[in-house]
């Protein structure tokens, strides 16, 4: 039997540790550090739409359920379904504890144990007098709404009346169905804008925040502009910085991102042979025929995760290792942002179309590599965490933008929710010029088909897309049935290659 969820109500912010603004990968990965305090997660969203429309996780063995927005998966609104499998309590400054509902520790509750909360004491005791609320005709229910907390009572049509004040209407030993913790004044001014709201930053709450704490702000946005040039935004502010592939080095990584979550080196030749077409390629100088070659751009998602769930470093031994200057070839792990970052020596960036518009902002490396062998950054692995897919819950969601396939109209823009169809058309308009012919762009372009779960196919390699069969870990999804898309497709372009799932959206880029 789960131990009873206690946590303390904070209108408008948080319950307990569930904080309005947090990231679903941050939410789930808390939840499943304690699996006997939370046995069971439901995920609920929907298949042919899971970056547009919300995402639901629900923890039916202790009555609270959450939703989240689907683009940037962050939680919106935080719901009690059961008021008998949690105890909720409020701390007002300067004032004793308050209950929402009494705790009782017995498996068998008493006789005169109620299932939520009476009506007169949320009215009275718990938050106060409030003003009247609003009668929703089709679902037969009255929301008593307090600033960022909600309570729904049932109600019959024949029940309500507009000239009756909240007292008049609700008995004093009504209980509610459920109650809401939301961002706004009231439950009506929040429906609005719940979905789109920019919700303030996690970090700001006080409760939670930890004096030790000195993590920069997440990354909100990449925008590729092309030849090897990404602009990462920082949420909450109007900060920017860049990664010059083949000439950001480590150092300035950690600068501005802090240590990674984990180094990875593993290194799986069964794609060696595309290795060593792509090397020679290289060395005779880039030209069309190279750009354009899907298969040559394959092995991009080199050693992305690490061989377990739970992988061994930890702080400590990831400063160790950046001080002492690792060298050879290694991802940068991290997951809390959303992406990784291959770190090896330099080589050749394609360039952006002649149509992409050059940003005239962009920092020119403070110092360019003299070295064949210096170690910088040449490849960025961009994850969408779509629900249902293979790699689901691995990284937060990182949302990106293509700024030479963009314009000022929402409706023109190529990112991290644009559908790979719309994708593809439009990057293959921006690349036509290499291409002699319409044939023979649908001939280049084609996609490779690859199986993460097959445990003796390159679908499921490291050095490809990360398996977890071969280290004996397991399935990060959520619950039965979660996660077990292992099918995706990969379509290549000049500097850019997409992980498609089968219902189109995209699950990874990889910039190099």
């Amino acid at each position: 039997m789960s131990s009873l969820f206690s946590a303390q109500l904070h209108p408008g912010r948080a319950l307990g540790f569930l904080v309005l603004g947090a990231s679903l990968h941050d939410v789930l990965t808390r939840l499943k550090a304690e699996p006997q305090r939370f046995p069971k997660l439901d995920l609920m969203y929907t298949p042919t739409d899971p970056v547009k429309q919300p995402v639901i996780l629900g923890l039916p063995a202790n009555g609270i359920r959450m939703r989240f927005d689907g683009p940037e998966q962050r939680l919106r609104l935080i719901e009690v379904t059961d008021f008998t499998k949690n105890h909720i309590f409020l701390k007002p400054a300067n004032d004793k504890e308050r209950d929402l509902v009494r705790p009782t520790t017995e498996d068998v509750p008493p006789a005169d144990a109620t299932p939520g909360p009476t009506f007169r004491h949320i009215y009275q005791r718990f938050l106060g007098p409030t003003y009247d609320g609003e009668y929703l005709p089709s679902a037969e229910m009255y929301v008593l709404s307090y600033p960022g907390v909600a309570f729904t009572f049932a109600m019959k049509k024949k029940e309500y009346s507009p000239s009756k004040d909240v007292v008049s209407l609700l008995h004093s030993t009504a209980i509610p169905t459920s109650m809401a913790v939301f961002s706004g004044d009231s439950w009506v001014k929040a429906r609005g804008t719940m979905w789109t709201e920019t919700l303030p930053s996690v970090k700001t709450f006080a409760p939670l925040a930890k004096g030790k704490d000195t993590s920069p702000d997440e990354v909100s946005l990449v925008r590729i502009h092309g030849g090897g040039k990404l602009q990462l935004f920082r949420k909450w502010t109007n900060n920017s910085f860049w990664i010059m592939l083949n000439e950001t080095t480590p150092q300035q990584l950690v600068a501005e991102l802090g240590p990674p979550d984990a180094i990875y080196r593993k290194s799986d030749q069964r794609m060696y042979i595309h290795k060593l077409r792509a090397t020679s390629n290289t060395m005779a100088g880039p030209s069309g025929n190279d750009l354009k070659r899907p298969d040559d751009l394959t092995d991009t998602d080199q050693s992305s995760h690490p061989a377990s769930d739970e992988y061994d470093s930890n702080d400590e031994a990831v400063e160790d290792d950046i001080a002492a200057n690792i060298s050879g070839e290694c991802f940068y792990n991290y997951f809390y942002l959303g992406f990784d970052v291959l770190i090896s020596t330099p080589n050749t960036t394609p360039g952006p179309p002649p149509s992409g518009e050059v940003n005239p902002d962009t920092p020119k490396p403070p110092f360019s590599s003299t070295t064949a062998d210096r170690l910088v950054a040449t490849k960025v692995i961009l994850h969408g965490n779509v629900p249902g897919s293979y790699p689901f819950n691995r990284h937060r969601r990182c949302r990106w933008e293509i700024s030479y396939l963009s314009s000022s109209n929402d409706s023109d823009a190529a990112n991290s929710e644009t559908p790979f169809t719309e994708m593809e058309e439009k990057l293959r308009k921006a690349w036509q010029f290499i291409y002699p012919s319409e044939a023979e762009a649908q001939q280049k372009q084609r996609g490779m088909v690859l199986n993460r779960g097959w445990g003796d196919s390159p679908g499921s390699s490291c050095e490809l897309l990360g398996g977890w069969e071969e280290s004996g870990g397991t399935n990060p999804g959520v619950g039965k049935g979660r996660g077990e898309d292992s099918t995706t497709t990969l379509y290549g372009f000049p500097g850019l290659v997409f992980e498609v799932l089968k219902n189109g959206w995209v699950s990874a880029v990889t910039v190099f």
